[in-house]
């Protein structure tokens, strides 16, 4: 029986080519956790968390610190038995899903690679065509609609807008766009729970006729009362994002028929193991899911694509972190082609590593 015989943790810095905002703040670069497990057979594992603090709670600082008991408290163990592992790391820490992500990964990509099987075929599924939308992040609607034509030109298949400031200047912000691009580009919109329910309302019931496919998180992500509310009186569809971390989460938004769609990411989740569990809840509610991102480079993009492959419940895409990054340190995984069409490599596992070069810049530990 193999068993975990080292891990290493690093913080991994990928600097971005411009600051990004969204509703309820800003990040000047990419300050995410990466765990890489060894086992005894020589084989070894990668993670990548992205803690996206104003969303997940947890700093790239709290992650590392965290890493420190996770990592002791696997060492030893039997790296295949992912639900033995998992289950000991969420008993001994209450939350912080990003850095149990980071974990979780891993442990899927080495059991993975013990099965000689890509990740998507490993998790029960098939190589689907994948295509990912691009995000534009607040600024003016001049620049937005800039933006927007920009993206429409590389010729992307939906645009995804972030909104969430005040009705009337992001009500001008769709008209901006698509006034620019014209109206056959669906755009998803992302309000980030900056509005109350009367702006949520008067923002969707506007913009409805304007090829909307859904708002992610209009309001706060406690607010599950008026987020059934904005879903029973606004004409576009609304999706839970910050709403979602659990599958009991999953369980309460079904209950309360709260949204119309789930927005599934491995670092709010916990990783593979929690989103399997919030994507089968979805799907026997007769909820289609999408997979996002928060800032995670190429290889946490990987699995992400891997989950969303594997998955038919899994029906809208925004893999694009990576557009943002001013740096590629990954090494394999996922590449884009067309600028926007997902291509999942057939290798074993989820396929990434980081290059060695680069991770001998990064801050770091091993216990073992």
């Amino acid at each position: 029986m193999p068993q975990i015989s080292k891990i290493e943790v690093f913080k991994f810095n990928v600097p971005l080519q411009a600051p990004v905002t969204i509703a309820i703040g800003t990040i000047e670069e990419a300050r995410n956790i990466l765990v890489k497990i060894h086992t005894t057979d020589g084989l070894y594992g990668t993670g990548e968390g992205a803690p996206f603090w104003m969303i997940v709670g947890e700093t790239q600082a709290t992650c590392y610190a965290a890493a420190h008991d996770l990592a002791r408290l696997l060492i030893g163990r039997n790296p295949l038995d992912i639900e033995g592992c998992i289950a000991a790391m969420d008993k001994y820490l209450a939350a912080n899903p990003t850095i149990k992500s980071a974990f979780d990964m891993a442990l899927y990509d080495l059991a993975a690679k013990y099965a000689n099987l890509p990740l998507y075929q490993f998790l029960g599924g098939q190589n689907r065509r994948i295509v990912t939308d691009e995000t534009i992040y607040i600024s003016t609607p001049e620049v937005m609609a800039a933006d927007a034509l920009k993206i429409k030109a590389r010729g992307a298949e939906a645009i995804k807008v972030k909104l969430g400031t005040n009705a009337t200047d992001d009500i001008r912000r769709i008209a901006a766009i698509r006034e620019a691009i014209g109206q056959e580009i669906p755009i998803r919109t992302d309000a980030n729970q900056g509005w109350d329910y009367v702006s949520a309302v008067k923002v969707l019931n506007t913009i409805a006729d304007w090829n909307v496919e859904y708002c992610e998180q209009p309001v706060k992500h406690w607010d599950y009362a008026n987020l059934a509310r904005v879903r029973q009186y606004a004409r576009v569809p609304v999706c839970a994002d910050e709403s979602l971390f659990s599958p009991q989460d999953a369980v309460k938004l079904v209950r309360e028929q709260a949204v119309d769609y789930f927005n599934i990411k491995l670092s709010k989740s916990g990783g593979l193991r929690h989103a399997r569990a919030i994507n089968g809840i979805a799907e026997a509610a007769g909820v289609r899911c999408m997979i996002g991102c928060m800032s995670e480079s190429r290889l946490g993009i990987s699995a992400n694509a891997h989950f969303a492959s594997a998955f038919l419940n899994v029906a809208f895409y925004d893999l694009d972190s990576p557009f943002e990054h001013a740096q590629d340190p990954v090494v394999g995984g996922i590449r884009y082609q067309n600028h926007y069409e997902v291509i999942i490599p057939d290798t074993p596992g989820h396929g990434a590593e980081v290059d060695e070069a680069f991770l001998k810049t990064c801050e770091g530990f091993v216990i073992q």
